[in-house]
């Protein structure tokens, strides 16, 4: 699984007119949580970016004054004027303790269904799971080869016995419907009723 490392600082003073200086020379404030204390920090804001804007599910290293912390990312906070990043939870992950993240789904294999004429829906881009750290990974790979026309692929379809998928079983990730070319097809090769 991929890990980027960020140099952050401890941060001393806080409050919004501390926060909003230290946004104005380019940093972040953040948060970690999830280890044995609290810890606030700041971060240059062009240091996150390979780290926030990416679809990868990713571990990042936080190096804090002389410590390192390794962290997966549990909320962000934008402006809602701007569209900058203002604010940054991190959730460090301790080895023997069950953390919550939302990792992306990757399709693999061409759909019998879209062979057939229909066209691939992809309802769910990614799904929480809880899990201990180690058994995190970048994605959760979705077989599609066996999807036929007007058949979905549902949450409860993923087989897994590395963690616990907290999304509601009966959610379809992936379907594959007909067009309106294939339906008319069906309709014009069927005899009409006398």
């Amino acid at each position: 699984m991929k890990t980027i490392t960020i140099e952050g600082q401890l941060r001393t003073a806080t409050g919004k007119s501390a926060a909003r200086q230290l946004r104005s020379q380019g940093m972040v404030p953040g948060v970690i949580y999830g280890g044995a204390q609290e810890v606030n920090f700041v971060a240059k804001s062009l240091a996150l970016k390979p780290f926030i804007y990416t679809p990868d599910f990713q571990k990042v290293e936080m190096q804090v004054d002389g410590k390192s912390y390794t962290c997966i990312l549990k909320d962000l906070q934008f402006d809602k004027v701007s569209d900058a990043l203002i604010h940054l939870d991190l959730l460090e992950l301790v080895e023997d303790k069950t953390v919550t993240a939302t990792i992306p789904l990757k399709f693999i294999g061409a759909a019998a269904g879209v062979k057939a004429g229909g066209q691939l829906e992809i309802r769910l881009k990614s799904v929480k799971v809880k899990s201990l750290p180690k058994n995190l990974r970048e994605n959760i790979e979705v077989d599609l080869t066996n999807l036929e026309l007007n058949a979905n692929i549902r949450v409860e379809d993923i087989k897994t016995d590395k963690f616990e998928i907290l999304n509601s079983p009966r959610i379809p990730i992936a379907s594959v419907t007909m067009t309106r070319q294939l339906k008319q097809e069906e309709a014009a090769s069927t005899p009409a009723k006398k």
